[in-house]
């Protein structure tokens, strides 16, 4: 029996097994990077390793460093977690060989996996649907295609070609990007992503949970993921589960996993892959079979049988979000930083199966958590499970409008709209959905009232935390005069750029006039000094408290709450309208050396994995000139314009921040 176990793996994923660990009696090994000492993972473990260095490579993806440490530990047992080294066949194979419990298929199981196109013909043997397979891009017959690297997981490496020129420059690309071989196979427009999780014991037991729909996707990666699917009817998922089961038998699979199929209008399907892991949306899964995975997982790996007869009953509608921190600004690369709050109002669990229908949380993140460059940058999947799907949706959309996520950006105002949108609701959702409705990337905070009462809001808060620092006079309404004077003014950088708030208090302490206006740059050397022309003033509101976490307005007699955190020079502003960081600008600010003409800066933190010219190097529009490693993804940097490099402060290995200087370009 598995009597102490290490989890070779991070964040939320790693809390996640130890909670059930916790449960059954398992002791708990964890592992931790130098950036993630203080990590929550770490400090619910009963043990803990550290593994030198901050990299992947170093740490969290390097088996013989991970192996030693569950020797050093006393682990008899290593879970793998859900990456890449759960994936990884010569890792199991050095688990298994030091006398370890693998929790996980078997070594050789996890060789015919690699390699997909195998994967796919063994499966196509068993009568399970396939798509056809073009190694030779010559041989495709039609078109659109979607190349299709032959080993990796997590969508990397695939592309849509269209039309037979360029398909000889989309497969080079692709070859370059993973490294190694791909594959042709037909695309599937408006498609479904459709898995069944499966549960399989070493007596040859196979049990389907259900099925899970995993078509919303962005950039092949899965945000909001669903169970059941409302595209599957009793018949299609029985069919459905029955061809999860042929794979699995066919392939030799043991453990828990996921079979993943194309399903298209028609209500044909095509097997795609088996996924040997848990998978990241394993939650609503439990949530309406009210089985524990990892509980499940665990008792296989010890070659325990599957506990039931067949397929569990499904109760009521589960849905999945991923919240990650990424930049829409920046065309939603990870983003870093400081969480410095991390709240979902009304959450019933964590980690866990829910007793009964409520919202889940299962963060890797909280308050003061580091969110570095190296990692993926999920912060936490958050599950609402409901009677039916309109009430999951509905509950899922307002907790998250309600989080208060401050100090990184994340894709929390994309997940609301989706949530919200007609056609979501309705069903009707495939692989194409975000590209069929750009609207859900619009944020929430978008009318311009919401942002003045927002920038009026922050303001009364910042001038109440004066006040309650004061040394002297603290009962005086905040600037408050003998003699009517000029209105106090703050300037704030929002989204769409600088903004001036003005205010005047009347001697009640109550607002008697305020303005917001937009400022232009150049004006900023002006701001809070009086010297700008006031815009005309909006209609009157009545502060009912004003406190410097918290302002109560009523607008045209109607109250609500406006929470302001303050960070830093930044202010956190969530209202019932939606969420805004205002970054307050300081009346004097110092100067601040000015960035060379055609500089190119880096737009997220990261390491310089490869650099491509050199200095005096005369380059293209477009042409890559260097790449930055950031969140396990590798991002391109271009030229803008055709021209000479004239400086290259940064070599490979480097590690930059966001706004630091890359290369200067002399423009043609």
């Amino acid at each position: 029996m598995i009597r102490r176990l290490l989890v070779a793996d991070r964040g939320e994923v790693a809390r996640r097994v130890f909670a059930t660990c916790r449960l059954v009696g398992i002791e708990t090994v964890a592992v931790y990077s130098d950036a993630d000492a203080d990590a929550p993972h770490v400090a619910e473990a009963d043990y803990a390793v550290h593994l030198p260095g901050s990299t992947p490579s170093a740490t969290y993806l390097a088996p013989g460093a991970l192996l030693a440490a569950a020797q050093r530990a006393g682990a008899n047992a290593v879970h793998p977690g859900i990456g890449i080294l759960a994936e990884d066949p010569e890792f199991a194979q050095a688990v298994v060989d030091a006398g370890m419990i693998w929790v996980g298929p078997p070594p050789a199981t996890l060789r015919t996996l690699a390699a997909k196109i195998e994967t796919k013909s063994l499966v196509a043997e068993a009568q399970v649907p396939v798509l056809p397979t073009y190694t030779d891009p010559e041989t495709v017959p039609g078109f659109p295609v979607l190349i299709k690297p032959a080993t990796g997981t997590g969508g990397h490496g695939m592309r849509v070609v269209r039309d037979a020129t360029a398909l000889a420059e989309a497969v080079a690309s692709t070859r370059r990007e993973v490294g190694g071989d791909v594959f042709c196979e037909p695309y599937v427009s408006n498609a479904r992503h459709i898995e069944v999780p499966i549960l399989a014991d070493a007596q040859g037991a196979v049990v389907p949970f259900g099925e899970r729909e995993c078509s919303v996707q962005r950039r092949y990666q899965k945000i909001v993921e669903e169970t059941p699917s409302p595209a599957v009817d009793v018949s299609l998922r029985e069919d459905l589960c029955r061809a999860a089961i042929v794979a699995v038998r066919a392939l030799g699979y043991v453990g828990a996993g996921a079979v993943e199929f194309l399903l298209d209008s028609e209500g044909d399907f095509w097997f795609l892959e088996l996924t040997p892991t848990l998978q990241a949306d394993h939650a609503v899964t439990e949530c309406v079979s009210g089985y524990d995975l990892v509980r499940l997982q665990l008792l296989v790996a010890e070659g325990g049988n599957v506990p039931m007869p067949g397929p569990p009953a499904i109760r009521g509608h589960a849905i999945e979000v991923r919240i990650c921190a990424e930049d829409p600004a920046y065309a939603w690369l990870p983003a870093s930083g400081t969480l410095h709050r991390f709240a979902v109002p009304d959450v019933a669990g964590q980690f866990r199966p829910l007793p009964q229908p409520g919202l889940r949380l299962d963060a890797g993140v909280t308050d003061g958590s580091v969110i570095g460059m190296h990692h993926d940058p999920m912060l936490a999947k958050l599950i609402s499970w409901a009677p039916s799907r309109q009430e999951a949706a509905r509950m899922l959309a307002s907790a998250l409008a309600r989080a208060h996520l401050h100090g990184v950006v994340s894709n929390r105002d994309l997940l609301v709209r989706v949530l919200r949108h007609d056609a979501f609701r309705a069903g009707e959702v495939d692989t194409g959905f975000l590209d069929r409705h750009p609207e859900v990337f619009a944020p929430l905070l978008s009318s311009v009232d919401a942002v003045r009462l927002s920038c009026l809001a922050a303001a009364l808060a910042g001038a109440a935390a004066r006040r309650a620092g004061a040394p002297v006079l603290r009962s005086l309404p905040s600037g408050w005069r003998n003699v009517p004077s000029g209105s106090q003014t703050a300037v704030y950088d929002g989204p769409t750029g600088p903004v001036e708030v003005g205010y005047r208090m009347n001697r009640r302490g109550g607002l008697a006039g305020w303005w917001v206006r937009a400022v232009d740059p150049e004006e900023l050397d002006l701001a809070g000094l009086g010297q700008a022309p006031v815009a005309d003033e909006h209609p009157a509101i009545v502060v009912v408290r004003a406190d410097s976490d918290r302002v109560i307005l009523n607008v045209q007699g109607i109250r609500f709450a406006v929470h302001v955190h303050r960070a830093g020079d930044i202010s956190y502003v969530d209202s019932p309208e939606g969420s805004v960081a205002l970054r307050e600008i300081s009346r004097f600010p110092l100067p601040t050396p000015e960035a060379a003409e055609s500089s190119l800066i880096a737009p997220l933190p990261g390491a310089v994995r490869r650099v491509l010219v050199v200095p005096g190097q005369r380059v293209r529009a477009g042409e890559l000139l260097l790449t930055l490693e950031a969140m396990k993804l590798e991002h391109p940097v271009h030229a803008p314009a055709a021209g000479v490099v004239a400086s290259l402060p940064v070599q490979p290995g480097a590690e930059v921040d966001t706004g630091e200087l890359l290369a200067v370009l002399d423009p043609e």
